[in-house]
């Protein structure tokens, strides 16, 4: 799983298809760009709350992931937003079905 799932997410980078970092992805969610919001397994847990109430408020899809950074080739980046349905479909593929989103 992890291995398609980096190759998804940096492929989205790669293509154009994502914002990363606070405050781009705020203004992705915000804006009705974002489908769907990574967020960083290593985030402290009023971090998590806060983009979880986000995406709650606005309806999307979120997924906690392990080194977003190190898959989009930006470490340290805690957040990402996916811009794009079909990479939103093909990242949510790379994850089973039983996998704890943190929700």
């Amino acid at each position: 799983m992890q291995n398609r799932l980096f190759n998804a997410i940096g492929l989205c980078q790669k293509a154009g298809k994502a914002a990363s970092g606070a405050v781009a992805c705020e203004k992705a969610v915000k804006s009705g760009k974002a489908k769907l919001l990574l967020i960083e397994d290593s985030a402290s847990n009023a971090t998590k709350e806060q983009y979880k109430s986000m995406c709650d408020y606005y309806k999307i899809h979120f997924l906690i992931v392990e080194s977003i950074g190190e898959a989009i080739g930006k470490p340290g980046r805690i957040v990402m937003a996916v811009t794009d349905d079909a990479f939103c479909k093909m990242i949510q593929e790379c994850i089973p079905q039983d996998y704890n989103q943190g929700e």
